[in-house]
């Protein structure tokens, strides 16, 4: 071969993935997508949880069924003993429950309803839970305060009512609704049930709330 001999250049295309591939980069793209925000959501919503935790959640509303603490693991690349400790809190939380077939030797995890109703639920039911805990609070300072005479117990007095007033009537509120909001709520049917001139005033209603409570509505006094 003559070594001054050089080969014509041509164009030589560049490989491109099977399609096949793409779709499946973009699948797991969502995927991954998907698991990271409700795993972020769910940990600054819920004190105990971790983002592993909202993870499941995720993992749990885009499967097909209940799945494993096994799958839970492979699919998450997280060890069974981390699975374990979040599934547990999320059944604490009722996020989550637990769940036998017939006939099998091994549990399976499933959420309590349908996401996202299923965290507002659960979210609701903290509330509750936070309201009946300070009203217990007040009370108990209000009780050991007694009839203390002096000015800083008047001052204290004062400050302890006013929350004691504020969170009975947070706890009216929520005796609207029942016993029943402790659990997944069905948020799409509920609003959709709602007529359109109700919405309107609620929503008027929150913004005069809104704008009573914001300095910059009053000049900043």
């Amino acid at each position: 071969m003559n070594p001054d001999h050089t080969e014509p250049v041509t164009d030589q295309a560049v490989p491109v993935a099977p399609a096949a591939d793409a779709e499946t980069e973009r699948l797991q793209a969502a995927r991954v997508a998907m698991l990271e925000g409700v795993g972020q959501e769910i940990a600054s919503s819920f004190p105990g949880i971790t983002r592993l935790g909202g993870q499941i959640v995720a993992a749990l509303y885009i499967a097909d069924g209940p799945q494993s603490m096994d799958a839970l693991s492979e699919q998450l690349g997280r060890s069974k003993s981390n699975i374990f400790t979040n599934l547990k809190a999320l059944e604490g939380a009722g996020i989550v429950e637990r769940r036998r077939a017939a006939g099998s030797r091994h549990d399976s995890y499933a959420l309590t309803g349908p996401y996202p109703d299923v965290i507002i639920g659960a979210y609701i039911a903290r509330l509750r839970r936070v309201v009946a805990d300070k009203r217990a609070l007040t009370q108990r300072a209000l009780t050991l305060l007694g009839d203390a005479q002096s000015v800083d117990a008047d001052a204290l007095r004062r400050r302890l009512r006013d929350l004691q007033r504020k969170y009975e009537l947070f706890a009216r509120m929520f005796s609207l609704f029942g016993t029943t909001i402790d659990g997944p709520v069905d948020l799409e049917a509920l609003l959709t049930s709602i007529p359109p001139n109700t919405m309107q005033m609620l929503a008027e209603m929150v913004k005069s709330a809104l704008g009573a409570s914001d300095p910059s509505q009053s000049g900043g006094k």
